[in-house]
């Protein structure tokens, strides 16, 4: 089921292989408001109204556990009772969205937040634990006196409380009705998709679901996979062969720069960032604090430790916390919109921007372009003079009125040098040099170095001890060698970089083969646990690996964690170890097996995990099914020989969530932060926790405002350009195969409002207007909610004022408002008017200079701008 991505368009070299799985006879399912290439390749396409993504999923859960197949196959309640929290009792006072007409106990009406004491497990009386006397407390000593006590559960899913009922209860509403009148998909086509799941899950099939940014860029984008995670878990799709939840990453390697983030909150491998409002004050403090006592999380002290001794190397010592305390903490949320307030506001005074273009591609990107104008300077990182690098000489700017010091550097491409991309499944695959960059271009690998290292010359001689981290950041990444064949002969080596990403032990750098081998008291260094094993021993790059076969595949590249591509797979075989099924056989229990370890006397241990693929087993090596968890056992021995989640505090698959989202403990259907529809479901209308920024310059619109703003539009990518159109509106093959913005509309929407196929149409919201052409298609219809008409138009979103195609900015007419969770905006839905013709804006002055100049014709009318050609010449004198 691919759902929030019109794959086919957006990923075409990965729809391949659900077209191989066709083929096959696998079914496939496009869920997605317009009716797309990848819903034409599709045996179901479900239409929905932007932004009702719960209601659909949600009425699948209610769907499952009431159906026939799902009460009589005691396949589904043995996955769900030993690998999910159904059966968990909750705390008896929480209350659910069907008690508070759309809100969940502990909500903060002023504060605008939620409280999730209501939301916890009941648990057990805690056993008194012995304090370790003597010797200063280890970290594992602290851990075991932390350990919670045994959560209560009720294995028949009976009792009122349970996470099953209570998730029963909540989804009970969404019912094939509902999703009809909410989402405005026809109850038989909704039926068919939940038919068809669930005949492809059970012992002998399962079923993935696939997603990209139409799921997450929503004011509760986390709630729509949390949701689908519900189903997938129900079906019993999850750790097993053919099933789990695939996020389809917008870039080449989007995942890899989350794992060794270009975020504000976490460093690498997931580590959260040291923050100022938490108890972070020392090393200690953050450790323990971050640290649980159950789950292979309680590890996280090696992380941490490892990761500082990576980057300080010997200056990061344990008499120096090593160097945590000269390390800035976050004190707020810092992500783009929030940083870009500050910017308008002037409390930004320098910005690097490295493979960015907010000038198109932010959200309300006029309110964007404007923040940059209240720099002292900014120095971008680029293929091309982007709309960011060019901000200052806009149409309709004069530049002198621009203070910002602007320096624009040229980047490489990929091509143009050594590296690795981390794809979607968490795969490492190394890329060869190529090529010399041209000129002055540089790799992101260059600059980033070579501004390190010239930032270390600068504060060498400070005694201000802010400078620390500067002046001690371990930065030998160069080997000449590598460079001898190429004209840039100070390009550092990105085998050397991968070489620590990897880890090694300190004091003689030896390679380690997997974050196993990882300590806290600064024998080890490792830039990202996760990564650990890419490089497990001189000349053993596995990044670089390119051994396939006609499954799993394990020596192509390298899947981390520890090169397992199924996370979980414990699940994947039943609560005694056995395959769920021959067909479907992947990791299990083999009690013959000798597990290459042995026990604390030398003693071979014989019983281990096996799979079937050769696939990596994400559980522990050697523990037995049947194994119950270590009396005062911290990390994996807490857990018994069934529980899959070895990340999670408990060991299972959260269909409630005590913890971790900001919005709820379930999903819930709130109507997107711009919506002309009332909710149907419940009485609160929008996340009531939605981040917004009321500032001058980004106005919402309101309910009162739906009869001016009564049409949702949707924001979409194309295949012929890529994101804000750097990598592809300066090629000219490209340019010329999708020249100009358009509008796409139903043929309904357009007889309405009077528009023809071609013409100009104007989308107009609280923000600003956007003209585009008009592209009249059965491919977007019409939707009945609640029994009233509501017309969606899709605009895709690549186009500015530099480049070869030229358009307007379609993000000069959304607004800043963001999910909770992880502060990602709302672009794929609010709501605008369309309104027939071009917008009203004045020609720019260099166009009015021409006219009196007589250097163009003086019947040409300003109508004809639009004429990507004349508009180059132009612009470009």
């Amino acid at each position: 089921m691919i759902m929030g991505s019109n794959m086919a368009e957006c990923h075409p070299v990965a729809f391949r292989w659900p077209m191989k799985a066709k083929e096959k006879g696998a079914k496939l399912i496009h869920v997605d408001p317009r009716f797309t290439r990848t819903s034409a390749m599709c045996d179901i396409h479900a239409p929905i109204r932007a932004g009702t993504d719960i209601v659909f999923l949600g009425g699948l859960v209610n769907y499952i556990i009431n159906s026939e197949r799902w009460n009589s196959d005691p396949f589904y309640k043995e996955y769900v009772v030993n690998f999910t929290n159904a059966a968990t009792l909750i705390n008896p006072e929480y209350k659910d969205t069907e008690d508070m007409e759309g809100l969940f106990s502990g909500f903060d009406a002023e504060g605008r937040r939620y409280d999730n004491a209501s939301w916890s497990y009941q648990r057990e009386e805690a056993a008194e634990m012995t304090k370790a006397a003597g010797e200063e407390q280890t970290y594992d000593d602290l851990l075991k006196e932390r350990l919670p006590a045994k959560a209560k559960t009720d294995p028949t899913l009976e009792d009122p409380n349970s996470v099953f009922q209570i998730m029963k209860r909540h989804y009970e509403r969404y019912t094939p009705e509902m999703v009809e009148n909410v989402c405005g998909c026809p109850q038989e086509r909704f039926i068919q998709v939940a038919e068809t799941l669930l005949e492809n899950s059970g012992r002998e099939r399962t079923g993935a679901i696939v997603y990209a940014v139409g799921w997450t860029q929503h004011t509760v984008g986390v709630q729509f996979i949390r949701t689908a995670g519900i189903v997938q878990a129900l079906l019993g799709n999850i750790g097993r062969p053919g099933g789990g939840i695939l996020a389809l990453r917008g870039h080449a390697t989007i995942q890899g720069s989350t794992d060794i983030p270009t975020l504000y909150h976490s460093w690498s491998g997931y580590l959260n960032a040291a923050d100022a409002r938490r108890k972070h004050d020392t090393l200690r403090d953050y450790i323990l604090t971050e640290t649980p006592s159950t789950s292979y999380w309680a590890n996280f002290p090696k992380f941490a430790v490892s990761l500082l001794k990576a980057w300080f190397g010997d200056a990061a010592t344990a008499e120096n916390d090593y160097g945590y305390d000269t390390l800035p903490k976050i004190a707020g949320d810092h992500s783009h919109m929030p940083t870009f307030v500050l910017m308008n506001q002037g409390g930004i005074k320098g910005f690097l921007v490295i493979g960015q273009n907010p000038a198109v591609g932010g959200q309300n990107a006029e309110y964007q372009r404007q923040a940059l104008g209240q720099l002292d300077w900014m120095v971008v990182r680029d293929y091309f003079e982007t709309e960011t690098a060019s901000f200052w000489k806009r149409p309709g700017v004069d530049p002198t009125t621009i203070k910002t010091e602007v320096f624009f550097l040229p980047g490489a491409v990929p091509a143009e040098s050594d590296g690795t991309f981390t794809n979607t499944q968490r795969l490492l695959q190394k890329h060869d040099k190529a090529a010399d960059p041209p000129d002055d271009a540089r790799s992101d690998l260059w600059f980033s170095y070579h501004l390190g290292r010239r930032l270390k010359e600068l504060y060498k001689d400070s005694t201000n001890p802010h400078d620390w981290p500067i002046q001690n950041l371990y930065w030998d990444y160069m080997n000449e060698e590598e460079n001898a064949q190429w004209r840039i002969k100070d390009e550092p080596s990105a085998d050397l970089i991968l070489k620590e990403v990897n880890g090694y032990t300190w004091a003689d750098k030896k390679l380690v083969t997997g974050f196993a081998n990882l300590k806290d008291d600064g024998s080890t260094a490792c830039g990202c646990w996760i990564y650990s094993g890419v490089y497990p021993e001189e000349g053993k790059n596995r990044a670089a690996s390119r051994v396939a076969d006609d499954w799993v595949s394990p020596e192509w590249g390298f899947a981390w964690p520890a090169n397992r591509h199924i996370m979980y797979s414990r699940a994947s075989a039943d609560p005694a170890g056995n395959p769920w099924s021959e067909r479907k056989k992947y990791t299990y229990w083999d009690p013959e097996k000798d597990s290459g370890t042995k026990d604390a006397e030398g003693t071979p241990i014989i019983g281990a995990w096996v799979n079937a693929g050769g696939d990596g087993i994400d559980f522990a090596l050697t523990k037995k099914p049947d194994a119950p968890p270590q009396e005062g056992g911290i990390g994996l021995n807490a857990f018994n020989g069934i529980s899959p989640a070895i990340m999670k505090p408990d060991g299972k698959f959260w269909l409630f969530a005590p913890t971790g989202a900001v919005d709820g403990p379930l999903p819930t259907h709130y109507e997107p932060y711009e919506s002309p529809v009332v909710n149907p479901v419940y009485a609160q209308q929008r996340n009531p926790v939605a981040k917004i920024w009321e500032v001058p310059g980004n106005p919402y619109h309101q309910m009162e405002d739906a009869e001016k703003y009564p049409i949702v539009v949707s924001t979409y990518r194309l295949t012929e350009h890529y994101l804000s159109g750097t990598m592809s509106r300066w090629l000219p093959w490209l340019a010329e195969l999708m020249p100009e913005l358009f509008c796409e509309m139903s043929p309904e929407l357009a007889t309405e409002k009077g528009i023809n196929n071609g013409d100009w149409v104007t989308l107009v919201t609280a923000r600003g207007e956007v003209e585009a052409r008009a592209l009249v298609t059965r491919r977007m219809r019409p939707f009945v909610v609640d029994g009233k008409t509501v017309h969606q138009v899709g605009l895709p979103w690549h186009w500015g004022y530099m480049g070869l195609a030229r358009g307007d900015v379609s993000n000069d007419i959304s607004a800043l408002v963001a999910d909770p969770n992880v502060s990602i905006h709302e672009g794929k839905v609010f709501s605008c008017d369309v309104r027939p013709g071009q917008r009203s804006a004045p020609a720019p002055e260099i166009y009015q200079q021409l006219v009196a100049q007589n250097e163009l014709p003086q019947e040409q009318e300003w109508a004809s701008r639009h004429s990507n050609r004349w508009l180059g010449e132009v612009y470009n004198g």
